[in-house]
């Protein structure tokens, strides 16, 4: 049966029903298609990664309604608020300093100390984001390395298996991401350029960078194989555990210090696996982490990439 569903007053209810119990649901923005869920449910958040294919965790763009939902989830300056009355809603993502206090999932940010935010121009999604009455993460709603969606059939033909609903919403009038800058240096840096210029942002708030092309993006993380390393050392596949060490269990397991998922399930796992990475880094208790077996198939593909890289010798 088509999960299509024309937008309409009932069906963008019904959408936020979907995303308050966790469900999945692709809506149009100006841009394109986002695959949506509640960016409060790390589990929510785990599914979005499962149903794109996604070979590591990237981080995602919180879409919000207004600007002043973003104060409860990271540190907006000046710049934002400047940026925020030209450009929003609009196809314009920033990206702040994440708050500790946030209720926002570390899986969003891929356990970065940022967070990627934008409000979207489209009526559809403004409904939608005004019905849930929470911050969706939303990537576009395609498979992983395909061609991003601009209407509700290009989603529907790559992942209608994997979601609720399709929210029809007509064709996106923009058809390009949006251009992300990065606000948590003293000099906003454009990491993705879109519509929305260099030239525009200069005009309301000075100079602007540009990052080089093989820099870290909010949606493409970095190349470095120590990304996101705990201050400890991490050790992988391990059967059992060394004197000193905390072990990251995964499935039945008496000797964990904290399990990603006692009864194996590879998509709790993924919502665990940040906060309690940082919950382990504490070199006053423990003098390395040692992380039990992951199954290397579905998203748990995703969460060893993670993993390798913050086993990785740092350099």
């Amino acid at each position: 049966m088509s999960k299509l569903r024309a937008a309409s007053h009932d069906t963008i209810q019904q959408a936020a029903d979907i995303l308050r119990a966790g469900g999945l649901v692709a809506f149009p923005t100006e841009t394109v298609y986002g695959l949506g869920g509640d960016a409060t449910q790390g589990e929510a958040v785990a599914r979005i990664y499962a149903a794109k294919g996604r070979p590591q965790f990237n981080p995602l763009i919180v879409h919000v309604a207004r600007p002043h939902w973003v104060a409860g989830m990271a540190e907006p300056d000046g710049r934002f608020d400047k940026l925020t009355r030209k450009f929003w809603p609009g196809p314009l993502t920033l990206v702040l300093r994440r708050r500790g206090d946030t209720p926002v999932s570390e899986l969003v940010s891929a356990g970065l100390d940022t967070i990627a935010v934008r409000s979207p121009d489209h009526a559809v999604a403004q409904d939608l984001l005004n019905a849930v009455r929470r911050p969706l993460a939303a990537p576009s709603a395609n498979p992983s390395g395909r061609v991003s969606p601009t209407t509700a059939e290009h989603v529907a033909s790559g992942l209608e298996d994997e979601i609720e609903m399709v929210l029809d919403g007509g064709a996106c009038r923009v058809g390009l991401e949006s251009t992300v800058l990065d606000l948590t240096g003293d000099v906003a840096t454009i990491l993705r350029p879109g519509v929305v210029t260099a030239e525009d942002l200069s005009a309301a708030i000075g100079p602007v960078a540009v990052a080089a092309a093989d820099q870290h993006q909010p949606t493409a993380p970095g190349q470095l194989a120590s990304h996101y390393a705990p201050g400890l050392p991490v050790r992988l596949e391990a059967l059992d555990v060394k004197a000193g060490e905390a072990l990251l269990g995964f499935g039945p397991s008496v000797d964990a210090t904290l399990n990603l998922s006692p009864t194996g399930d590879l998509i709790a796992a993924a919502a665990n696996l940040f906060a309690m990475l940082r919950a382990l880094d504490v070199p006053q208790r423990y003098k390395a982490i040692a992380v039990a077996p992951i199954p290397n198939q579905g998203i748990g593909l995703a969460i060893n990439d993670r993993l390798r890289r913050a086993a990785a010798p740092r350099t």
